[in-house]
């Protein structure tokens, strides 16, 4: 018996298993080999998938800060605009408040007085339409409760009903938004409003 790294050749026990060799493991025709042609194109069309995904999400992103920022420029003054309106009114309420007879003979201070507010309620429209605040005044129209509320309903069969006869307090609107709808007393009992013609 022969002795090999410190065992002896022993007839009776069985000699030392190798491991198999392996060869190469299969591989699907659909999933190209590591580091071939096919997966590399795959690789890079993947990676340009999602580059061109990106591109676009910056995209959506940039146009939908453009339009917020847009918003903010407009929109943001509307709670300081809001508080304003009542000092318009109040101005406009002042001015109401002389009759037409009163102002016919009215003294040199007095008018004085009356043309210093109708300037400062001009002036101040001036400045609030400056910043997209627009007064509108629906008397005439057919009442739209989107820039209308109405207040009272007048029988007047000498108005299409549903026409806006009387205006309490005027509307506004910031941008394309109603910032105050406007207070009317809307014509009942008259004919009905035609409905506009198709083409």
């Amino acid at each position: 018996m022969t002795e090999r790294n410190g065992q002896k050749d022993n007839p009776e026990m069985p000699a030392q298993e190798t491991e198999p060799v392996v060869s190469k493991p299969y591989i699907m025709p659909d999933d190209p080999e590591q580091g071939s042609a096919e997966a590399l194109a795959k690789e890079a069309a993947e990676a340009r998938d999602r580059v061109l995904r990106t591109l676009a999400e910056m995209e959506n992103l940039r146009k939908r800060t453009a339009r917020e920022v847009a918003d903010a420029r407009m929109y943001g003054i509307t709670g300081f605009a809001r508080d304003v309106l009542d000092i318009a009114d109040n101005l406009q309420r002042a001015l109401d408040a002389v009759p037409a007879e009163a102002r016919a003979a009215a003294d040199p201070g007095l008018m004085a007085l009356m043309e210093g507010v109708e300037l400062t309620e001009r002036s101040l429209l001036n400045a609030l339409e400056k910043h997209g605040v627009k007064k509108f005044d629906p008397a005439g129209q057919k009442f739209d409760p989107n820039f209308q509320q109405a207040m009272f309903e007048v029988p007047d069969p000498s108005v299409p009903a549903g026409t806006v006869v009387q205006v309490i307090q005027a509307g506004y609107t910031i941008g394309d938004r109603v910032l105050r709808p406007a207070m009317v007393g809307v014509a009942k009992g008259g004919a009905k409003t035609a409905a506009p013609e198709q083409a």
